[in-house]
């Protein structure tokens, strides 16, 4: 879907208008925050948002993968699969799978780390413990109670924040702030801007972790455009941020598409952006994960070998202060897990 504009407005009417449905979803969903979940008897991180939309999570993701890696761990990526077709439980495969099947970010997570996909999170967990999983990851379900959490880590965008701050249909939240706030055990702010001041106040007020982080361009992304025309588009959850890192790191973004969150490319829109950016004299670039929309199962179709992906990875400004807080969670998690036995 794409954010209606009135989320990131201080007052709208027409989210005004909205706000007797908002309430109702919001009592769902706080009820729904309040359930015990599944104890996946091995820990459980969590990257989720308190939104709708893109904030960051999935190079939240991988750059989380990365530390547990280095700290000896095993992890296995848990996915809803969002976009996919396919019910699981089942491993992706980016050979065999293509993102109709089991969404563009677990597709694109498969490269890197093996992934489970499933509907129903308790049978994912099964399947992730027989791929030797030390830790699952949940890439989102913060808001999901099916599955005990034992850290969850909350993702926000540091330019844009909550928006209005309302609940689903009024505004972004998934629901009311107070309930995510008491589960959330660290924040991780994403890029510059006050927008998410108050919530981060709000959590340090609790005594948990505020992380900032940034997105940083991978080095052979920008030496193969920086400098060059492009043509930029992209079907995320906040393309602006797109635009904006392309423009930080030197490259002329000439003309921008923007389409709607995981949407799916056809053939004559891949056509038709091919021959714009060559008429114009352009590159094409678009996001990893876009690209993995674009993967059919030959491959890249014949018009969008032209379309170069710009690759970005998640740097924390406190990086000692992010892996002593993981390590500290999964002992947590151990030391609970081992005293629930006896």
């Amino acid at each position: 879907m794409r954010e209606p504009a009135f989320w990131y407005r201080p007052s709208s009417w027409m989210s005004r208008l909205l706000m007797p449905l908002g309430a109702v979803y919001g009592v769902i969903a706080g009820h729904l925050l309040q359930r015990e979940g599944f104890d996946a008897g091995i820990p459980v991180l969590c990257v989720g948002n308190y939104h709708v939309g893109g904030a960051g999570k999935t190079p939240t993701v991988l750059a989380l993968v990365k530390l547990l890696r280095e700290l000896g761990e095993t992890p296995v990526v848990l996915s809803r699969g969002y976009g996919g077709q396919l019910r699981g439980p089942v491993k992706v495969d980016p050979e065999r799978h293509v993102a109709a099947d089991v969404g563009d970010e677990p597709l694109m997570l498969a490269r890197t780390v093996t992934v489970v996909v499933a509907r129903d999170r308790i049978e994912g967990v099964a399947l992730a413990r027989s791929q030797n999983a030390s830790v699952i990851l949940m890439d989102d379900g913060f808001q999901n109670p099916a599955i005990a959490k034992d850290a969850s880590l909350i993702v926000i965008d540091g330019g844009r924040g909550l928006g209005n701050g309302c609940v689903f249909p009024a505004g972004p939240l998934r629901a009311p702030l107070p309930p995510q706030l008491d589960r959330t055990d660290a924040l991780i702010v994403i890029g510059d801007g006050s927008a998410a001041e108050a919530v981060a106040a709000l959590v340090a007020a609790r005594g948990k972790p505020v992380l900032k982080a940034q997105v940083r361009a991978d080095e052979a992304s920008v030496a193969v455009l920086r400098g060059k025309p492009v043509l930029a588009f992209a079907g995320i959850g906040d393309p602006a941020r797109f635009f904006r890192t392309l423009r930080a790191n030197g490259i002329g973004v000439v003309r921008e598409h923007v389409f709607a969150d995981h949407h799916p490319f056809s053939e004559n829109e891949i056509e038709a952006l091919a021959r714009e950016a060559e008429r114009n004299g352009l590159m094409l670039v678009t996001t990893e994960k876009d690209l993995a929309r674009l993967r059919g199962r030959g491959g890249l179709p014949d018009q969008a070998q032209v379309i170069l992906p710009f690759a970005v990875t998640l740097e924390f400004d406190d990086a000692v202060t992010l892996r002593k807080f993981v390590t500290e969670q999964l002992f947590k998690a151990r030391e609970k897990k081992f005293r629930a036995r006896d």
